[in-house]
């Protein structure tokens, strides 16, 4: 007699509700019923709809800032554990306070190893994320992380506007690893910016090293706050004689001023994915989905087969 697996329930959090539903259509499955109580002071209370005893569980939200996102995702995971949840899995398309990753200054807490053990006390028996801030953060769990790279949808877009004269370019220093990845993929040249900040989100020096003199170029990096380094370097690649700027981030966090900036900015195109909902749509910015690569990944977690083939980077 044969045992058939039971299909795995889906759960989403509030802001990343839409993303969830695309996951779960992506995969064939119907979003899992939760009820969110708040009271009059802003505490909030979910509570699933239908019974998740002994069953694999997936429960997908961003926890970018407002903490209120963070928050939520380990109510659910506690929520799911005490209701006697088999497996319990925390999806993470953005996995925030991760640029809190060491202590780059004396008395400073390390924000992404007291998140990553809150989430494994909340109850998740696993992580399934993409694009880390740092790569080490896996190292800061001690259950299972699948690790997601958005190249797998950002090198096909690449491939089909068949730029000539392509060059990848990384923002920082520290982006150089994943700029050298994209390259090798693309055949393509390399440069890099290299800036001094006066402090958080405030650039006061810029330097490029390489020639982008009649390059098309494409910049990467993981993320996108306030648009401030990437909006320089466009046009600072743009002075320097790039025929045109475009750049691939992961994680649209576009805060503060960011839109003017890209507004304003020499960038001709901004290519994100919807790990983060966007504030407002911009004809400059074009969101890919990740859904399919989540469903995909989880279809292939919860049957017990191999993922290695989305590890492109």
């Amino acid at each position: 007699m044969s045992y058939r697996v039971p299909e795995p329930k889906f759960f989403g959090c509030t802001q990343s509700m839409v993303l969830a539903e695309k996951i779960a259509m992506a995969y064939g499955v119907t979003l899992g019923k939760v009820k969110f109580s708040r009271y009059s002071d802003g505490e909030f209370q979910p509570s699933f709809e239908e019974s998740v005893r002994g069953a694999r569980i997936f429960i997908i939200g961003s926890t970018n800032p407002s903490s209120e996102n963070l928050m939520e995702m380990l109510l659910m995971l506690d929520a799911a554990k005490r209701a006697s949840a088999r497996h319990i899995t925390a999806v993470l398309p953005y996995f925030g306070w991760a640029r809190q990753d060491r202590k780059d200054k004396p008395r400073v807490p390390i924000a992404a190893k007291m998140v990553a053990k809150m989430l494994e006390t909340a109850g998740a028996t696993r992580i399934i994320t993409m694009d880390l801030h740092a790569d080490q953060i896996q190292g800061f769990f001690e259950k299972p992380v699948d690790h997601l790279f958005a190249s797998t949808l950002f090198l096909p877009y690449l491939k089909k506007l068949e730029l000539d004269n392509l060059t990848i370019a990384s923002p920082d220093m520290g982006g150089s690893k994943r700029a050298y990845a994209y390259a090798k993929a693309l055949e393509s040249d390399v440069v890099i910016c290299y800036k001094q900040r006066a402090k958080a989100n405030v650039i006061s020096h810029m330097e490029l090293i390489g020639d982008v003199q009649g390059k098309n170029v494409v910049l990467v990096d993981d993320m996108v706050d306030t648009a401030g380094t990437l909006t320089k370097a466009a046009d600072l690649m743009m002075e320097r004689g790039a025929l045109s700027v475009r750049a691939i981030t992961t994680h649209a966090l576009l805060s503060g001023e960011a839109y003017e900036r890209i507004e304003n900015s020499q960038l001709k195109e901004l290519i994100v994915t919807d790990s983060i909902p966007l504030r407002k749509e911009s004809d400059k910015i074009e969101v890919l989905s990740c859904a399919n690569l989540f469903a995909d990944v989880m279809h292939r977690v919860h049957n017990n087969t191999s993922i290695s083939s989305k590890f492109l980077m």
